[in-house]
């Protein structure tokens, strides 16, 4: 596995990504995830399965230095009122004591300041409850305030990336400001695998199409990839990505997949306003 460095972090460039997984589905995947060799678990508070995925990563006998683990506050918990109290359930459910990176889940859905916000990320860190912060869904305008805004170092933004999307003036403004940027769902809720340009890259390769994604994304600078998925025989290729190497026309080729309104993740009253994805 290769880390992705940002701040003071090292983040697996590859975590298992959790969101829609069913206390069931957690715990038959993570187990069976951690033993393929993940290392990097994703999970959110809204997610409502950070206990199951404690439970495996107890069970694993893998030390807890060895795992990093990702949640985010979801947005009714920012006040000061509710965030440390929030952060202490989420270590309860993760039977852990510190996280290694907490997220500020979206942009809206409270009226809680950005400040107050990150005050009581910093304040978390400050406690020991959690070694790195940072924000997902963030537009430029609002991860350049968060940065700003931020004693500790932010180490990431999260959001929406696959090759359908093109998200270049956001990922150039995440890097400039020392971030990396995590990637969700890369395989675009599974619109690559019938995509003849993707298909017939993959088959150049003899690789899969799920393997030539997470290819394109951990292959450009600073970028984390999330991977998601229920089949236990996917887990092992899912992470054998890092024994070859695109060439500039594969990864032009795959950036050429951009199309507009190719966006997925878009929840009214959460989500800002995007910067310009146009091609």
């Amino acid at each position: 596995m290769q880390n992705v460095h940002a701040g003071n972090a090292a983040i697996p460039a590859i975590g298992f990504g959790t969101y829609g997984m069913t206390g069931d589905d957690i715990y038959r995947m993570i187990p069976e995830a951690l033993r393929a060799g993940f290392r990097h678990i994703d999970t959110g508070q809204i997610y409502r399965n950070e206990a199951e995925i404690g439970d495996c990563v107890a069970a694993s006998g893998i030390p807890r230095s060895e795992i990093f683990l990702t949640t985010k506050v979801w947005v009714s918990n920012y006040s000061a009122r509710h965030f440390d109290a929030s952060v202490n359930e989420s270590l309860r459910k993760l039977k852990t004591d510190y996280i290694d990176l907490l997220l500020l889940h979206w942009p809206g859905g409270s009226d809680v300041l950005l400040a107050e916000q990150i005050g009581e990320l910093n304040a978390v860190v400050r406690a020991g409850k959690v070694r790195h912060i940072g924000v997902s869904n963030f537009n430029r305008a609002q991860m350049t305030e968060a940065v700003r805004l931020s004693a500790a170092p932010l180490v990431t933004n999260q959001f929406e990336y696959h090759p359908y999307l093109n998200q270049s003036l956001l990922i150039e403004s995440t890097r400039e400001a020392g971030l990396a940027v995590t990637g969700y769902c890369g395989m675009a809720v599974g619109r690559v695998f019938s995509d003849p340009t993707l298909k017939e890259i993959a088959a150049r390769h003899d690789k899969t199409i799920a393997q030539i994604v997470l290819r394109w994304l951990v292959q450009q600078r600073g970028v984390v990839a999330l991977s998601r998925t229920t089949r236990i025989d996917r887990l092992a290729q899912n992470l054998a990505v890092f024994d070859f190497e695109l060439d500039d026309t594969d990864m032009a080729a795959i950036h050429a997949l951009a199309t507009a309104n190719s966006r997925i993740v878009n929840p009214p009253g959460l989500a800002p306003r995007w910067d310009s994805t146009a091609v």
